[in-house]
C-alpha cells in the first residue's frame, strides 16, 4: 500500500511538472507598452520582442516562478529616428545591455483571479524591487495576464546626461502589459 502510495504521488509531482513545463508565452496575443511624456504629451511605444517562462498554478501561487526578458532594440515609437536615439548610451545604451529582465520573488493572491507579484526589474544595469497588480482571466484554453506599474526612468539611467531634465521628459513612465499564456491549469 505504502508503494502504491508512493507511486501515486510520485506520478501527480511528475503530471503537474509537466503541467507547467509546457506553459508558453503566445506573443502574437501579447504585448508590453509603455507611456512617458515629454514636455507633457504622452509618447506611448511598445517592445516587439520579448520572452517568458512561467510556472504557475493559480492553486499555489506561492510556489510560481515568473522570468521575463525583453529586447530593448526591439522599441517601436512609430518614428525611425526616435528608435535610433534610443538605441544610444544616454537612454537604453542597447549595445552594452541589450535586455530588461524581471525575475518574479513571490506571488501573492488578492482575490480570485487576481494576484501581487514581487520582483527585481533589471535595466541598465540597474536592479529595483517591483510589486506588479496582475488580473488573470481564462478563456479558450488560455491565461491571459494583465497588470500596469510605473517606474521612474532615472532609477535605471534612462535619459542620462542633458536628458537628467525631468521637466522635458518626466521620470515616471506606465508600463502596461497583456501576456497570453497556453498551458495554465484553472483559475
Amino acid at each position: 500500500m505504502k508503494r502504491l502510495t508512493s507511486a501515486l504521488a510520485s506520478t501527480a509531482f511528475f503530471l503537474c511538472a509537466a503541467a507547467q513545463a509546457q506553459q508558453a508565452l503566445l506573443p502574437g496575443q501579447s504585448e508590453i507598452a509603455f507611456t512617458s511624456r515629454q514636455m507633457g504629451v504622452p509618447v506611448d511605444g511598445t517592445f516587439r520582442r520579448f520572452e517568458a517562462q512561467v510556472a504557475f498554478d493559480p492553486k499555489k501561487p506561492e510556489a510560481a516562478k515568473i522570468a521575463m526578458t525583453i529586447d530593448l532594440a526591439s522599441v517601436s515609437l512609430g518614428v525611425a529616428e526616435t528608435e535610433a536615439e534610443l538605441a544610444k548610451p544616454d537612454w537604453f545604451a542597447t549595445r552594452q545591455f541589450p535586455q530588461a529582465t524581471f525575475q518574479s520573488t513571490a506571488v501573492k493572491p488578492l482575490a480570485p483571479g487576481k494576484f501581487e507579484v514581487a520582483g527585481k526589474l533589471a535595466i541598465k544595469g540597474a536592479s529595483r524591487d517591483l510589486v506588479v497588480p496582475v488580473s488573470l482571466a481564462q478563456a479558450n484554453g488560455h491565461t491571459t495576464a494583465i497588470g500596469a506599474f510605473v517606474i521612474k526612468r532615472l532609477d535605471f539611467r534612462i535619459g542620462d546626461g542633458e536628458w537628467k531634465d525631468t521637466s522635458m521628459v518626466a521620470n515616471d513612465v506606465q508600463v502596461k502589459f497583456k501576456l497570453t499564456l497556453a498551458g495554465v491549469p484553472a483559475l
